[in-house]
């Protein structure tokens, strides 16, 4: 068994569905950004325990909760309000747990968008550290989101997907979410990185050392789109395919302008 962990700010659309997902685990905490919706009624009617915190950035929030929040279990799922988990999912995470060969586990994430899972485009399985181990993990801010920081015994990977509803608040909360992540992104200023690091056989460390390569070429928005709905072969995913591979190319756009507004602000002080 092992303990979940379920980040919050004014989800009351989708805290219900997430924690029925996780009925079975028998230790769910909720760490709240102080939501002014019923998000924490919820939660504790549902048995979840609550804990509350004011949002700085992602890496920030998870790390309180591994050093402040007493879990029933020394292992900890990490998931979003608007991710759903599976019967097989708990199945693969009890396994590696029990093998215990590494600190913590990148878990794929099937995005389900008009009511269809986006296959290509979203350039699955794009994995991330959600099952991990307690006191041998750190997280630190990685543009709007976060990365794993330091792992004692290194990242495995389990194979079985969740399914994120990003999508679930509609379009507009969407683009305003996003609207905010761009301009965090923005500020983001990506490393050096070598061209090896690009062919590399570990999939994160060549996804990484890509983005840190497209952040710097010309015509990202357009390049965006042609490598989702082309080489990804976005337009397999049919209608909800096309409107996401736009939606990505806005997302860049707003990148691109906010950056080119904050060297001329840059400038002018």
């Amino acid at each position: 068994m092992f303990s979940i962990l379920i980040l919050t700010k004014d989800e009351e659309i989708n805290i219900q569905d997430c924690l029925d997902s996780v009925s079975w685990c028998d230790d769910v905490v909720v760490l709240d950004s102080f939501s002014g919706d019923a998000t924490c009624d919820i939660a504790k009617q549902n048995g979840a325990r609550i804990y509350e915190r004011k949002f700085d950035d992602f890496g920030a929030q998870r790390n309180y909760a591994l050093d402040e929040i007493n879990f029933k279990h020394p292992w900890v799922f990490h998931l979003d309000a608007d991710e759903r988990f599976n019967e097989e999912l708990r199945s693969d995470c009890e396994k590696v747990i029990k093998e215990n060969k590494h600190s913590a586990y990148f878990v794929p994430n099937r995005i389900i968008f008009l009511g269809k899972w986006i296959k290509h485009c979203t350039q699955y399985p794009y994995p991330q550290v959600r099952l991990l181990k307690l006191g041998e993990v750190r997280f630190a801010k990685s543009g709007h989101g976060q990365r794993e920081d330091q792992a004692k015994r290194g990242v495995g990977y389990i194979d079985t997907p969740y399914d994120h509803y990003n999508f679930s608040k509609g379009i507009c909360d969407w683009i305003d979410k996003h609207n905010r992540y761009s301009s965090e992104e923005s500020l983001a200023v990506m490393g050096e990185v070598s061209m090896s690091q690009c062919f590399s056989s570990d999939p994160i460390s060549r996804k990484r050392a890509l983005k840190a390569c497209f952040s710097r070429m010309p015509c990202r928005p357009w390049l965006k789109f042609i490598h989702l709905y082309f080489i990804r072969l976005g337009f397999l995913d049919g209608y909800p395919g096309w409107v996401y591979c736009r939606l990505q190319m806005m997302y860049e756009t707003m990148i691109s302008i906010k950056r080119v507004e904050n060297r001329m602000n840059s400038t002018e002080h």
